[in-house]
C-alpha cells in the first residue's frame, strides 16, 4: 500500500489539508504536516505497537509539556505541529548548552507531575524494557556488566515512580512558540523517573556527548534541576548507556553502540570517582 492510500483516508475523515511531503520515521511510522482547523498540525500513521503506545500517552498527558493530540483513531493519530524556530540541538552545539538542559529538565518535570486520571494500561514497567541487558552482559561482558549491575540494583529498589517519556532527548522536545517547548515521540514506560535523563547524555551528537568535562558538568545541572541524587543519576546513566548499547548492537548500529559504550565508560568512571 503506498504512502498515499494510508494518509488519504485520514486527511478525509479529519477534513486536512495537506502541507507538505510525507516521510517516514526511522521505524517505519508514516507523518504528513496538515493544517487541521486553520492551524498546523502533524498526521502520523503509527508502524507498530511501539508507537501506538505513545499515542495514548500524547493523549493522557492532555498538551501539559507534550504536543496535543487533536484527534487519535486506531493507528492514526492527528497531534498539533511545533512551528517555533528554537532547537535544542542548535542550541547545546552553539555554545548554550546547560540552556538547552535546562529547558529539557523543565520539560520532563512538566511530563513526570501526577495528573488527575488513570495513567494509560499499556505503559512499560522499566524492568521489562531493561529485559536485554543481561543477556548482552553474559555474551560479552566489560561494561556491559557493570551496566548490568547498577540496573539491577536501580530497578530493585525503585524511587520517585512516574509516567515516564522514556527517550527524552534534544530532538524530540519542540519549540511550540507561546506554548512553549513541548515533548514528541514517548515510549510510554513507568519506573524511577530519574531514567528519562539518561539519555540527554548521549545527545546532540556523539562528539558533543564525549566532548572532556561534559558528562561531569551536566550531572550537575541536571541533579540540581530535576533534584535527583547525583550519584543515583550516574547510575542511571551506566544502565541506559548499557541498555542502548545492547540495542544497538542486536540491530547492527555500530556507530550507535559505540557512542553508548564509551558513554557508559565515561559514566562508570564518574561513578568510581564519587
Amino acid at each position: 500500500m503506498s504512502d498515499a492510500d494510508l494518509l488519504q483516508p485520514w486527511i478525509e475523515r479529519w477534513r486536512l489539508t495537506p502541507d507538505g511531503t510525507s516521510f517516514s520515521t526511522e521505524i517505519g511510522s508514516l507523518l504528513m504536516p496538515v493544517v487541521a482547523g486553520g492551524e498546523p498540525a502533524m498526521l502520523k500513521i503509527a508502524s507498530d505497537i511501539e508507537e501506538r503506545r505513545g499515542g495514548a500517552l500524547m493523549e493522557w498527558w492532555g498538551g501539559e509539556g507534550a504536543a496535543r493530540v487533536l484527534a487519535r483513531e486506531g493507528d492514526a493519530l492527528l497531534l498539533e505541529r511545533a512551528t517555533g524556530p528554537g532547537s535544542l540541538e542548535a542550541m547545546a552545539l552553539g555554545g548554550q548548552d546547560d540552556a538547552a538542559t535546562a529547558i529539557l529538565c523543565q520539560v520532563a518535570a512538566g511530563l513526570h507531575a501526577p495528573r488527575d486520571r488513570p495513567s494509560p494500561d499499556s505503559l512499560v514497567p522499566l524492568p521489562l524494557w531493561f529485559r536485554q541487558l543481561e543477556p548482552a552482559a553474559k555474551a560479552h561482558g566489560g561494561v556491559f556488566m557493570k551496566s548490568a549491575a547498577v540496573a539491577r540494583e536501580l530497578l530493585a529498589d525503585p524511587r520517585d515512580v512516574a509516567v515516564l517519556h522514556g527517550d527524552l532527548h534534544h530532538n524530540n522536545v519542540l519549540d511550540a512558540g507561546e506554548r512553549g517547548w513541548i515533548a514528541i515521540d514517548p515510549k510510554g514506560l513507568i519506573g524511577e523517573r530519574g531514567f528519562d535523563f539518561a539519555n540527554i547524555f548521549h545527545n546532540p551528537t556523539r562528539e558533543f556527548s564525549l566532548a572532556p568535562g561534559r558528562l561531569h558538568r551536566l550531572i550537575g545541572i541536571v541533579a540540581g534541576r530535576a533534584g535527583l541524587e547525583p550519584v543515583r543519576l550516574i547510575k542511571w546513566i551506566l544502565a541506559y548507556s548499557g541498555l542502548n548499547a545492547a540495542w544497538c548492537l542486536e540491530s547492527g548500529y555500530d556507530a550507535h553502540t559505540k557512542r553508548s559504550m564509551e558513554v557508559a565508560e565515561l559514566a562508570a568512571a564518574e561513578l568510581a570517582l564519587t
